[in-house]
Formats: structure tokens, sequence, C-alpha cells
């Protein structure tokens, strides 16, 4: 469940709880508020584990950049080991394998650039988020308890 319904809802039962006469206190349904709670503390945890799942992917993501740049420069050593054996062709082969070295390390990086700005945006929104709720959280134990 998500956990900005669930405070929807206990910001719902909070509207509807019957306001104690000559004070800021206002009850509600306890069963109902605890219910809430119990859903709370199991949908946190989710989003928590998406957050992991992220992380993962970022990880999974790097490592096939970082194995895909390592396939590729052992095939441009491959290659120039080759065209030593041929003196006149030894130079140009020689800036092949630069060439496909530097490559290979620009597109890895642009991969772990991309793979981090992906993680970093997608956390941002779960931090927002989970900042959101927090607040709203927060007022609500305010609100409950009679602080302000």
């Amino acid at each position: 469940m998500d956990i900005l319904h669930l405070v929807d809802r206990m910001e719902e039962l909070f509207n509807s709880g019957k306001q104690v006469p000559l004070t800021r206190n206002v009850m509600v349904d306890e069963n109902a508020f605890m219910d809430i709670i119990d859903q709370m503390r199991i949908s946190i945890p989710e989003e928590i584990k998406k957050a992991q799942q992220i992380t993962a992917q970022k990880d999974r993501i790097l490592a096939q950049a970082q194995e895909e740049a390592n396939r590729t420069v052992a095939l441009a050593r491959e290659k120039s080991e080759k065209l030593i054996e041929k003196s006149e062709v030894y130079q140009a082969a020689q800036a092949r394998v630069d060439m496909i070295t530097d490559q290979a390390t620009k597109e890895a990086s642009q991969r772990m650039m991309d793979s981090d700005r992906y993680v970093i945006e997608t956390l941002s929104g779960l931090e927002q988020e989970l900042n959101k709720i927090l607040i709203q959280v927060k007022n609500g134990i305010k609100a409950l308890s009679g602080e302000e």
C-alpha cells in the first residue's frame, strides 16, 4: 500500500475525530488509528526495498559497463598483438588500439555517469516523498498530542 495513501487515511481519521470540549484534543478510533500505523510499518520497508533495488540496479549497470570496457580493451590488445608482426602496420595498429581504448573508456565513463544520474534522480524523488511523509507524520503527531 502506498505510504502517502496511509498518511491521507490517518489525516481523514483525525479530521473525522470528535473534538474534546474546551481543549485542542481530538478523540479518534484507536483501532483504526493503530491499523493505519501497522500498515505504515509494513509500507515503509517496501519503500526502502525499492531504494535498495535501484542501488543494486545501478551496481549491475556499472558492472556491465566495466565488463564491456574490459572486453573492448582485451579485443584491442588482441588485435594489436596480431598487427605487431607487421612492422609497417604497427604504427597504425597502435593508433587504433589507443583510439579503441579511449572510446571504451569514454563509453564506460558515460554509462557510469548515466547510471549515477538515474540513481540520483530516483533516490532524490524517493527522498522527497519520504520527507513529505515524515512532515505529514510529524504534523499528525503534533496535532494529536496538542502541540503547535
